[in-house]
């Protein structure tokens, strides 16, 4: 009789973490993720999801999740009631800590909170935000002094509020070594996505993207999800101007074009266009643009040249340059994120 023999395949392990040995050789790394009453638990999730894939191997993350009140039920964002097993004093272990997103910013977090966190980074633990919980760093004094990030929505009032912080509302997140934070939501995932491609290399980053079926690393930054409308005003001379300008952004939109439309001197219409919308007409026509590609693109199987030409950008070169500046990506990249399952070439309207 044969033998039979199954060779199954070795699952592969990650290396050891390079940032940093673990506070015990004996262990893998500890990640302990922070929650309290309103925490959002989405974000909650997606750190527990990165860090704790346990098909990772043994050497991957040790995840634990902490509270001020252990073993006492907490209330997150959308009203699901959960619990931690460790209280703060398990922050006093953590190599990585992730601070989740907070329900309400106006919320000033406990202090025993801010000084647990300030204790495990002056002893060495790296610090990570995700969205809003940047508002927890920066309550802590974790931030001052330093770039960081939030979503752009409240990018303004953490930089109004904490005004020795660098923030930058453009970007999907911020490494600044041992304090890093992230921007809304999903890209908490591009963070601890990025914590793991730095600690076990891209090749075991690249893995653990293929597993939960998301792109390894996102091109662009915020700025591509940022609503921009076009500024309208209830000027009754600027009014047709505005509604003309979008109706004819293919053509060649001078301020001398402009200002004959509205029947006033170049001078008058201009004094009177940045007191209606804050912005100078040649700004203005740019962003009106800006906003018809992103349509174009989104809805369209328009070629990007012919974008480009609807659009008064003239060529494909200009349209990338654009969005590249002002979006962080490039047309076809922002296609592939956002295009509609529809496609559905919009009218061009009479002129």
């Amino acid at each position: 009789m044969p033998t039979i023999v199954k060779i199954m395949p070795t699952p592969k392990r990650p290396p050891r973490p390079h940032h940093r040995k673990s506070s015990s050789p004996a262990r893998p790394p500890r990640v302990t993720i922070v929650i309290y009453d309103g925490v959002n638990a989405f974000e909650l999730g997606l750190a527990v999801e990165v860090f704790g894939l346990t098909e990772m191997g043994v050497d991957w993350y040790d995840v634990v999740v902490c509270s001020e009140r252990p073993n006492q039920p907490l209330v997150s964002n959308n009203g699901i009631t959960i619990a931690a097993k460790a209280g703060l004093k398990a922050l006093t272990l953590a190599d990585t800590i992730v601070v989740p997103g907070c329900l309400d910013t106006e919320v000033t977090p406990s202090r025993s909170l801010l000084n647990a966190l300030c204790r495990a980074h002056r002893r060495g633990a790296r610090i990570a935000s995700i969205c809003s919980g940047a508002f927890i760093l920066a309550a802590a004094g974790l931030l001052d002094g330093r770039r960081a990030t939030a979503h752009w929505a409240q990018a303004e009032r953490l930089a109004s509020r904490y005004p020795a912080i660098d923030v930058d509302p453009n970007v999907l997140y911020v490494d600044d070594g041992d304090i890093m934070s992230s921007a809304g939501r999903a890209a908490g995932l591009d963070l601890c996505l990025h914590i793991v491609r730095g600690d076990y290399g891209a090749d075991v980053a690249n893995r653990v993207a293929q597993r939960l079926v998301v792109p390894p690393h996102r091109e662009g930054g915020q700025s591509q999800f940022i609503p921009q409308p076009v500024y309208e005003t209830d000027d009754n001379a600027l009014a047709p101007v505005f509604t003309w300008a979008q109706r004819n952004l293919d053509r060649e939109l001078t301020i001398a074009r402009l200002a004959s439309r509205a029947k006033m001197s170049r001078r008058t219409f201009i004094r009177r266009f940045e007191q209606a919308t804050g912005l100078a007409p040649g700004e203005w026509v740019v962003q009106a643009r800006v906003l018809r590609a992103r349509q174009l693109l989104e809805a369209t199987k328009m070629a990007i040249e012919d974008v480009a030409s609807a659009t008064g950008f003239g060529s494909a070169e200009a349209l990338r340059h654009h969005f590249r500046t002002r979006l962080g990506t490039s047309p076809v990249r922002y296609r592939a994120i956002f295009q509609t399952t529809s496609h559905s070439v919009t009218r061009v309207e009479d002129r």
